[in-house]
């Protein structure tokens, strides 16, 4: 048996913007987590498809780009 996980629609996610972006129309990413993903869009263009990938991925991203 499969169980299924309630997925949010895109829309209704919490997005955060990057600390690093800035309000001059620059390189803007925002991230939003759901349930067993997280996922990252260009916040200058809402309506393409997110970026889809596990937290655990999102995480060794992150430590990577923080070195």
């Amino acid at each position: 048996m499969n169980a299924h996980v309630h997925e949010p629609c895109i829309d209704q996610l919490a997005w955060r913007k990057s600390s690093y972006s800035s309000e001059e129309g620059g390189e803007c990413v925002e991230v939003a987590a759901g349930p067993g993903r997280v996922h990252v869009r260009d916040s200058k263009d809402t309506t393409r498809v997110p970026l889809t990938v596990a937290p655990t991925a999102w995480t060794a991203f992150v430590r990577f780009a923080a070195v």
